[in-house]
């Protein structure tokens, strides 16, 4: 390789890696630091540098990867190599073949989002590691603060099996309630559990203080019975709570002798209705569950390891060996709402549009965005079993998605805001035959026609490189000369066919349509949802779900297609 070569295929590693824009110091930088015996010629390098990282920058992202291609086709199989070495988990402790139970257990009172999918596909992920069994758990025991609601056992279900989950079981915990029943009747027997009928406010105190509640003691005719009367109604919401003894001296009060089922009036449950009005708490619908299903390894949030101090008093009092924990920090995205009662409560007041509102953090949002599942399992498995709370940025994200998508979203043309150009000087038809993909040539081209006496359309982001006097290269069409900026428009005159000239003179591409279809795409934005109006190309075949890449904007998820406009999701860059 020559020197020019040298920088060109710096520049151009520098360019790719960073969205299509070289840093001119980070290049020097590198052709000096791995060329030491160019360093005597440094000033002679450094204009050469900065005139072939503009000259690269002029580039698309996709002129940049065919040029270092074409240079140094190494660069890609290193990459892919790279790509291939993936992060795998770490070995499960105490973890035998054939042997790991999972279960993963939302609440199916809102739509399942990224912050509770690192429990899930850990879950998941290990159980098919080691050839055991996933169980999908679901936690519907408060029809009160946490309500379920019909539809979201069916989307949790749905999306699990989008990011590729084999469920082996489904449990219900509603329709479990006399298998708690049974279990709490147990202890009381054992003298391990009572019934408290002790304001909530006044048992607050005693707990507080370590001091036994009055009923704690009583004997266990006086508790069954007790218990008889909470489950034939004779107590009201609020007055009777069953209590598992534990240690009143716990340093932390919440474990303290703590509640285990209480009484719900009206309770209206989607899926029981009115039949039962004893309803467990987590920790001890959990703790028998886990038991009952014979699960083996459980991954929760750092937040819940209180959870685990309170479940081993119903496991040491019946002997059960408990499963082993395996805890993680939370996870967040930022600039992604997680927050189901924030998520709940936009949506009633209009500001998103639903569950899968493209700014949300749900999983059925993501799909919407053109987010893989794969992206998406990679992520997590990642970011592992750190025991910290994780904030990733979307950049990680659309880095791994984009990664995927790349080879499968095929290349369109969208003008956002477009400007009518008007061309003189060519004055025959000419006919564009552009590759859907340019590295897959067997999908065919798409065909865009210039007429002449008819305008191309071309984008107010590119405004900036209308002056008169300057020219520009209309992609995959011809170079022209700018002739005059108006309201009205743009003025132009055609130069030259051959892409050639354009980049000896580093002239800038940019896209353009004839008669193109009405477009929107929306794009997220922190809290709010930016609509860009276009025009798409005018025979892009596009169909709803489809990913595709809209050149020089970024990659969407067709949402809609209508006869008088498609409508698609920003997905990134």
């Amino acid at each position: 390789m020559n020197v020019e070569e040298l920088i060109m295929k710096y520049a151009l590693i520098n360019a790719i890696s960073h969205k299509g824009k070289a840093n001119p110091k980070a290049v020097i930088g590198k052709v000096l630091g791995e060329n030491p015996e160019l360093r005597p010629k440094a000033k002679e390098i450094i204009p050469l540098v900065n005139q072939i990282v503009e000259q690269v920058n002029g580039m698309s992202i996709e002129e940049q990867e065919a040029k270092l291609k074409e240079i140094y086709p190494e660069f890609f199989e290193a990459k892919k190599e790279k790509k291939e070495e993936k992060k795998g988990l770490p070995p499960l402790p105490k973890a035998e073949k054939g042997k790991v139970v999972t279960r993963f257990a939302p609440n199916p009172d809102g739509a399942f989002h990224l912050g509770n999918a690192r429990a899930a596909i850990l879950s998941h992920e290990y159980a098919r590691l080691y050839g055991g069994k996933f169980i999908l758990r679901f936690d519907d025991t408060d029809p009160k603060v946490k309500r379920p609601e019909p539809k979201f056992y069916d989307w949790i279900i749905e999306d699990l099996k989008w990011l590729g989950f084999q469920i082996d079981e489904i449990h219900i915990a509603s329709d479990r309630l006399e298998i708690y029943y049974k279990y709490a009747e147990e202890l009381i027997k054992m003298g391990k559990a009572y019934v408290c009928t002790c304001p909530p406010e006044k048992f607050r105190e005693l707990r507080d203080k370590g001091i036994a509640c009055p009923h704690r003691e009583e004997p266990v005719e006086v508790q069954l019975e007790r218990w008889r009367k909470m489950l034939n109604g004779e107590y009201k919401e609020g007055e009777a709570v069953v209590r598992i003894k534990t240690d009143l001296k716990h340093p932390n009060p919440a474990v303290r002798d703590w509640p285990a089922l209480r009484i719900i009036d009206n309770p209206n449950h989607p899926r029981t209705g009115d039949k039962y009005r004893v309803w467990p708490l987590y920790n001890f619908a959990s703790a028998i569950d886990d038991h009952e299903l014979g699960v083996t390894h459980i991954f929760r949030g750092q937040e819940h390891a209180e959870n685990e101090t309170r479940q081993r008093y119903v496991y040491d009092y019946f002997g059960w060996e408990y499963p082993v924990t395996v805890h993680h920090g939370r996870l967040s995205i930022e600039g992604v709402i997680l927050s189901k009662s924030k998520t709940r409560k936009g949506i009633e007041e209009g500001k998103y549009l639903g569950w899968d509102d493209p700014r949300l953090g749900t999983i059925r949002a993501l799909k919407r965005r053109g987010i893989r599942p794969e992206a998406i399992r990679e992520l997590i498995i990642e970011v592992g079993l750190k025991r910290s709370d994780t904030t990733i940025s979307w950049d990680n994200l659309a880095a791994i998605n984009r990664r995927i998508i790349e080879p499968i979203a095929n290349r369109y043309f969208f003008v956002a805001d477009p400007i009518p150009m008007y061309i003189e000087g060519y004055d025959e038809e000419f006919v564009a035959e552009i590759p859907l993909h340019p590295d897959h040539p067997d999908r065919g081209v798409r065909k865009l026609k210039f007429k002449p006496g008819r305008p191309v359309y071309v984008s107010k982001d590119d405004m900036g490189l209308f002056k008169p006097g300057s020219f520009v290269r209309l992609k995959d069409l011809f170079n022209v000369e700018i002739l005059e900026v108006s309201e009205e428009g743009i003025k132009a005159r055609f130069h030259s066919v051959d892409y050639e000239i354009a980049r000896e003179n580093r002239w800038r591409m940019v896209h353009w349509v004839t008669e193109g279809r009405a477009c929107e795409v929306l794009i997220p934005q922190g809290d709010e949802l930016i609509v860009r109006k276009g025009l798409l190309e005018s025979d892009a075949n596009v169909k709803v779900d489809d990913v595709v890449q809209f050149e020089r904007f970024g990659f969407v998820r067709i949402d809609d297609v209508m006869p008088e406009k498609v409508v698609a999701i920003f997905a990134h860059k």
